[in-house]
C-alpha cells in the first residue's frame, strides 16, 4: 500500500485544519455545544464542501474516497468536533448511494451535502450487543407500503436527524443475512418516537421506538430482504472514519502531555528531565504512528472494494483504535497528575472521546474474532 498524500490530500488537510482552528478554539475543545454553535458549525462544514464529500457529484457531493474522509476525520478529531459527519455524511450518505434508486438519490444526497438535512442510521438493538444482523424490529408488507414495530437504540445523533435509515428485518430470522431491508423515515413521522441523551464525550445519541408505522413503499432503499452488505459496507466506512478520528486525538494528546511535561517542575527540574516520562512520551509517540498507519490501510481497504480485505483491516484499525487510543488516553491523564481528571484540562476530554471510539460500532474483543473469522480459509 502506498501511504503518501499528494497536493490535492494535503490542501484539503490544510483546508480543514483552519477550519477547526477557527470553529473549535483550543481551549473548548470537548467542551458541549450550544444549539447555535451546533447549527454554524455544521453550516461552515457544508460551505467548506465536507458535507458533501464522499457523495456523488450529481448529487452536489465532490465524490471522493475513504481516504479523503480519513484526512477530514483525522483533523475533526484533533479539535474534537465534526458533530454528525460520520453518521450523516459518512454512514448515512454511503447507504443512500448504495441503495437508493435515482429518485432517492435526488430527494435527499443534495440536502445531506448541504447541510439542510441530517440522517442517522438506526443499526442496533437491546440485547444483540454489537450483533446488528440480530435485528428484531420488523417490517410487514401491506397494501398501503410497510408496516414497522421495533426499538432502536445507541441511534448516533439520532435526536437531531430529520431523516432516520432505519435497518429492519423484512423476511427470515434474526441472526440472518438475508431478509434485512433498510426504510428511510422522516423522524417525524406518527408512530416514530425519539429519546435523545448525552453520550460519555459529550455527544448525542437517542433511542428509537416504531410503533405500528406505515411508510409508503418508495421508501424502501434498494431490493426488499438484500441490504445486509450495503450496511456492512457503510459501517465499515464509519469505523474507519472513526479510527482516524482516534488518530488525531492521539496527535493532540502527545502535544499536549509533551508540552506538560517541559513546563512543569518537580524536585527541581522539568518532568520532561525524568526518563521515565521521556520513555512513556516514547511510547505515545509510537502508538501515534501505529494509529496513523492503520487508519489509511483501512481507509484504502474500504475504497479497494473487496469484502473481505476491508473486513479484516478495518477490523484490524478498529482493535488497534480501541486498546491503544484508550492506554495513551489514560496515560495522558495521569501524566498530567490530578488535573489530568478535571474539565478544564482538554487531556479529560480527549480520552473521552477515545473511550467511546473504542466501543462504538464493536470494541476490540469483537473486531478481534470478526478479524479473525474474515481471516479464516473458506
Amino acid at each position: 500500500m502506498d501511504f503518501s498524500l499528494n497536493d490535492d490530500h494535503l490542501a484539503l488537510r490544510d483546508a480543514v485544519q483552519r477550519f477547526c482552528d477557527g470553529e473549535y478554539p483550543a481551549e473548548h475543545r470537548g467542551s458541549p455545544e450550544t444549539g447555535s454553535q451546533a447549527a454554524a458549525r455544521w453550516a461552515g462544514m457544508a460551505s467548506l464542501g465536507l458535507l458533501g464529500l464522499p457523495l456523488p457529484e450529481e448529487a452536489g457531493g465532490s465524490g471522493q474516497g475513504a481516504v479523503e474522509v480519513m484526512l477530514v476525520a483525522q483533523e475533526l478529531g484533533r479539535a474534537l468536533g465534526g458533530g454528525a459527519f460520520v453518521a450523516s455524511t459518512v454512514m448515512a450518505g454511503r447507504l443512500l448511494t448504495r441503495l437508493g434508486s435515482a429518485d432517492q438519490r435526488a430527494r435527499w444526497l443534495p440536502a445531506l451535502a448541504s447541510g439542510e438535512l441530517q440522517a442517522a442510521v438506526a443499526l442496533y438493538e437491546d440485547g444483540v450487543r454489537y450483533d446488528w444482523p440480530a435485528a428484531r424490529a420488523s417490517a410487514r408488507q401491506t397494501g398501503a407500503g410497510w408496516l414497522l414495530q421495533g426499538r432502536k437504540t445507541l441511534v448516533l445523533h439520532g435526536d437531531t436527524a430529520g431523516l432516520l435509515l432505519m435497518v429492519a428485518r423484512s423476511a427470515g430470522e434474526p441472526g440472518q443475512s438475508d431478509g434485512l431491508s433498510v426504510f428511510a423515515l422522516d423522524a417525524g413521522s406518527p408512530g416514530v418516537e425519539v429519546t435523545g441523551f448525552d453520550t460519555l464525550d459529550g455527544r448525542r445519541a437517542a433511542h428509537v421506538v416504531l410503533r405500528d408505522v406505515l411508510v409508503p413503499a418508495d421508501r424502501l432503499l434498494g431490493p426488499a430482504g438484500a441490504a445486509a452488505e450495503a450496511v456492512d459496507e457503510a459501517l465499515d466506512a464509519g469505523v474507519a472514519a472513526l479510527c482516524a478520528e482516534a488518530a488525531g486525538a492521539v496527535d493532540v494528546l502527545l502535544a499536549q502531555t509533551a508540552e506538560h511535561l517541559r513546563t512543569r517542575r518537580q524536585f527541581g527540574a522539568p518532568l520532561a528531565k525524568f526518563q521515565v516520562l521521556q520513555h512513556r512520551i516514547a511510547d505515545m509517540a509510537i502508538a501515534l504512528e501505529q494509529l496513523k498507519s492503520m487508519a489509511c490501510a483501512a481507509a484504502m481497504a474500504v475504497d479497494a472494494g473487496e469484502p473481505a480485505l476491508r473486513r479484516r483491516l478495518v477490523s484490524a484499525a478498529k482493535v488497534l483504535a480501541g486498546q491503544l487510543g484508550r492506554a495513551q488516553g489514560f496515560a495522558a491523564i495521569q501524566m498530567h497528575g490530578a488535573m489530568g481528571m478535571t474539565d478544564e484540562c482538554r487531556a479529560a476530554h480527549y480520552a473521552k472521546r477515545l473511550m467511546v471510539i473504542g466501543q462504538l460500532f464493536g470494541d476490540a474483543s469483537w473486531h478481534l474474532q470478526r478479524m479473525s473469522a474474515a481471516s479464516a480459509p473458506a
